[in-house]
């Protein structure tokens, strides 16, 4: 079964890193009805990015590694290489 890796960035300029089984559009849903703990108390979430697996071990293993540059220079970095790469998927929409 596919896994998506997603990045979110609400209306402050938090981010949040997950993975889901589900289609990303739906996950967004429950992020922006307050269903999730994490980002409850944020605001409107967009998803900025995402990207699919195969395997669920892999985007766990690559979550982690998002997770651990605790937003700095890094994950700016990574966003900005990603725009432009056709392997990661930026989504213009709120939900």
């Amino acid at each position: 079964m596919n896994c998506n890796l997603y990045i979110l960035e609400n209306d402050k300029g938090k981010h949040y890193v997950g993975i889901t089984k589900l289609d990303p559009k739906k996950r967004l849903l429950k992020h922006n009805r307050g269903e999730v703990y994490s980002t409850k108390l944020g605001t409107l979430w967009s998803i900025i990015y995402f990207q699919e697996y195969k395997d669920y071990g892999k985007a766990r293993q690559r979550e982690k590694q998002i997770k651990s540059w605790h937003g700095g220079a890094t994950l700016k970095r990574f966003l900005s290489k990603a725009a432009g790469s056709s392997n990661g998927r930026t989504w213009p929409f709120e939900g």
